[in-house]
């Protein structure tokens, strides 16, 4: 009971690593209605995505 700290780094490495992983899997995944915003949907899901496996490697890391 005394490892709170590590107990919530870990929560928060495995919530981004999975939002992460999630968000390049919609870049890939998702169709927009309109043609136009293909290119912008996907560069926005494939930055989430990259931003949240960073986040996920940088908790990973502050647990060891």
């Amino acid at each position: 009971m005394g490892n709170w700290v590590e107990a919530i780094l870990f929560g928060f490495a495995l919530l981004a690593f999975v939002l992460g992983l999630s968000s390049i899997l919609m870049a890939v995944i998702h169709k927009p209605v309109e043609a136009g915003d293909a290119m912008k949907s996907k560069v926005e899901y494939g930055f989430f995505g990259v931003t949240g496996l960073v986040l996920g490697l940088l908790f990973i890391y502050a647990l060891s």
